[in-house]
Parts: structure tokens; C-alpha cells; sequence
């Protein structure tokens, strides 16, 4: 592959002034801080009315790279008061937030239409790039516009880009754990080509997709059922080859997946290379690097521990198309019955829940009669890092309301 040309740097905006950030940490808690929350945390994340028991997971709800990032775009849309706001797609997996940003007049950019929106953007628009990052071709185009930045990109997406962009330059393929069709992935898999662009990348989500990448580095195989196999989505880089471009990897991920799968995967890849070359060969071969975001580790250990704790029922409060809720929810599932749900909303009754199914991968409702029962209830509470507290608060006081305990009994209960 030839070179990359360089491209024109893209406008940077720095828009954290004490002024504006202190009116935008002010609007930011109204929307989405939850005393109550706060208050059940400080008691010990359990409260208990009656025979109804709610537990909540030590840690959730937003971390450091989502409040950062929608701090940035409420900061955008206060001092570009007078231009147009454009966002690239979401500025997380959240639908409250992302509605928030709409109802705030910064215009939402489809993923689907990235390239033919921007295209029609000028030196006067102000573009806001989300938590997860872009991919290099999109920058490419905002800068050419001419159209000013504000990045928001997490600081732990950009710690991989590094580590795949050092894989290039070093001559190995990256092999990249996460969803090929998700932007984190699609920002990564652009600065896996390195910065003359001759880098590959292969993006792998199943434990099978990488038993069948292992088999094909220990014994080679059908060229054109391997490429057909990961031909979609943008899976593969651009000419590659797996005959030459397995011969030395280099292991990366989307910062949300679930830890313990990539570790295996981390660890099923090295195999295969030990037994391709041989132990003494392995490191030069083979480099691995801890690129799963400490955020989402946390979340992921504290529901471990939460489910040592008995249960009845566990809610997982998100986006449906949270990459790290869907984590949690997998999680949960293995132990007992899980509902992932994207508000309060969706509990319709004692009875009927409405909840997205990750193997239909729909929005379905069902029937539970656990929180109907006379008797205790123990209901467990969790979120991943895109969901504010104050949707966490509404599941909360929706569970006991069903109970039959007022919002008013909840919060003296807490003294807030």
C-alpha cells in the first residue's frame, strides 16, 4: 500500500474556560446528577423497605471519559452560541444524553452519512468529535473543510491508537477484540494502517473467529474462505493476506469488551504462535498490551461482587447499544435472571418487563412474577459507564413504587 499523503491538521478548539465550565458543570448535574443515588452509596449501595431490598453495585454510571466528554460538548454548544454544532453520530451510547444534546441544537451526524454530511460543512461549523474517537478519514475531511474541532475523544481509546500505530511501525498486523461495525473499533482500525499507511489489522469478535485465525497461523489454510469469512464490516485491512500479514500480531481491543474474553483471546493467539515458531520466536513475533479501559474493569469486578450477594432479579440500566452495558449483562445472565433496560419505563409493571434480549437482539417484553411475590425481594442494580445516576435513580424509585413505597418513603428512608 502507498504511502499516506499527510493531511491538513484539523482545527482544535479549546472551549474549558473557568467561565463557561463552571454554567456547564452546573447544567450537567441538573440533568443527570442523583443525590439519592449518592446517599445509598455513602450507606453502603443497600436499601431495604419493608420486605423490598435494592443493592447496588459499588461501582457504575458514568466514568471520567464520559463526563469529560459530554462536559466538552455542552461547553461547545455555550460558547459557539451563534454557529451550527455538529456531532459524529453519538457522543456516547446513551439515549437520554444524546437527546439532551439534540434538544441543546447540536445536530446529530448519522454514522452511515459521516462522509457525505461533512462534506457540506464550512469553516464557520464546529464539529464535535465523540468519546469514542474517528476514524483518520474523517479527520481528514473536517480539517480540509476547514471546520473547527472539539475533541472529546477518551483518553484510553487514544492509549490503543498508540499501541496500534507502534504495531505498524514495527511491521505487525494489530488484531483488534471488539465489533468491527462499532466507531471505537472503526477509529482504531484506520490508526492500525500507521502513519504512512502500509499497517493491516484483522478486527476478531468470537471466541470461534479467533480458534479459526489460531488454526489458520498453525497450519495455514483456504486464503479465500478466510478473507470471505472476515470481509465484512471493515474487518480487514486493505489487501491483506493472511499468509503473510499472521506472520507476526500484535494484540489490541475495543476499550469495552468484556476483560475475561479478551484475555483468553490474548491468550489463544500467543498459543498459536508458540506453536507456529516456537517459544524462542514467540516475542518476536507476538506483543500484547492491557488496553481494556479501567472504567469498564471496574464495572465489570464490582458486578462480580454484587453477585455473591443474594439475588432475585438484576437490572442493567443503559443504551441498548452500549458496548459495555451489553458486557454486564452477559455477566449477569450466566447467574440469574437479568433484564437489560434502557429506563424506568420499561418496568410496565410488577410483572411485565420490557428489555432488550442480546441473542434476538430486539426489545421484547416478558413476564416475571418475582417482584410480584408477598415476600422479600432482592433486586440488584448496575450500569454501565455511558448511564447518568439520575436514570439509575428513576429504576430505583420505580422498583420500590411497584412495591408499594412512595418516592417520599425512599428518600426519608436515606434522609435526602
Amino acid at each position: 500500500m502507498s504511502a499516506t499523503p499527510s493531511a491538513p491538521a484539523a482545527r482544535r478548539v479549546n472551549v474549558r474556560t473557568p467561565e463557561v465550565m463552571e454554567r456547564v458543570q452546573a447544567e450537567v448535574e441538573t440533568h443527570y446528577r442523583s443525590t439519592l443515588v449518592e446517599a445509598i452509596r455513602v450507606q453502603g449501595s443497600v436499601i431495604q423497605i419493608g420486605n423490598t431490598t435494592v443493592r447496588l453495585a459499588r461501582d457504575f454510571g458514568f466514568c471520567y471519559g464520559v463526563e469529560r466528554a459530554i462536559d466538552l460538548a455542552y461547553a461547545a454548544r455555550r460558547v459557539f452560541a451563534d454557529r451550527r454544532v455538529f456531532l459524529l453520530g453519538e457522543i456516547i451510547h446513551n439515549p437520554e444524553v444524546n437527546r439532551q444534546l439534540t434538544e441543546m441544537g447540536i445536530v446529530s451526524i448519522p454514522v452511515s452519512q459521516h462522509e457525505e454530511e461533512l462534506a457540506k460543512l464550512n469553516s464557520d461549523d464546529v464539529v464535535i468529535v465523540p468519546a469514542f474517537g474517528a476514524e483518520t478519514k474523517l479527520m481528514k475531511i473536517i480539517a480540509e473543510r476547514g471546520c473547527m474541532v472539539v475533541d472529546t475523544t477518551c483518553g484510553d481509546v487514544m492509549s490503543v491508537w498508540k499501541r496500534v500505530r507502534n504495531y505498524a511501525k514495527n511491521d505487525f498486523t494489530s488484531i483488534i477484540h471488539g465489533k468491527a461495525s462499532h466507531e471505537e473499533t472503526r477509529a482504531t482500525s484506520s490508526r492500525a494502517l500507521g502513519d504512512q499507511g502500509n499497517g493491516h489489522y484483522l478486527v476478531v469478535l468470537t471466541l470461534s473467529d479467533v480458534d479459526y485465525v489460531c488454526e489458520y497461523i498453525r497450519h495455514g489454510g483456504d486464503k479465500a474462505l478466510f478473507l470471505e469469512r472476515f470481509k465484512g464490516a471493515s474487518a480487514l485491512s486493505e489487501g491483506f493476506d493472511p499468509d503473510l500479514h499472521l506472520q507476526r500480531i500484535g494484540v489490541a481491543n475495543q476499550t469495552t469488551m468484556l476483560k475475561s474474553e479478551t484475555e483468553e483471546i490474548q491468550r489463544r493467539l500467543q498459543k498459536a504462535i508458540e506453536d507456529r515458531d516456537g517459544n524462542d520466536a514467540t516475542q518476536k513475533n507476538f506483543q500484547v498490551f492491557d488496553t481494556i479501559c479501567g472504567a469498564t474493569q471496574e464495572r465489570q469486578d464490582s458486578l462480580f461482587l454484587l453477585l455473591q450477594q443474594p439475588l432475585d432479579v438484576l437490572l442493567v440500566v443503559g443504551g441498548y447499544n452500549s458496548s459495555n452495558t451489553t458486557h454486564l449483562v452477559e455477566i449477569g445472565e450466566q447467574q440469574l435472571p437479568t433484564f437489560f433496560i434502557r429506563t424506568a419505563e420499561c418496568l410496565t409493571s410488577l410483572e411485565q418487563i420490557v428489555h432488550f434480549d442480546l441473542h434476538l437482539k430486539a426489545e421484547k417484553t416478558s413476564y416475571s412474577t418475582k417482584l410480584a411475590e408477598d415476600g422479600p425481594v432482592t433486586i440488584g442494580i448496575t450500569a454501565g459507564a455511558s448511564c447518568p445516576n439520575n436514570l439509575i435513580e428513576d429504576t430505583l424509585l420505580r422498583v420500590f413504587q411497584l412495591r408499594g413505597i412512595s418516592p417520599d418513603q425512599v428518600r426519608a428512608q436515606v434522609g435526602v
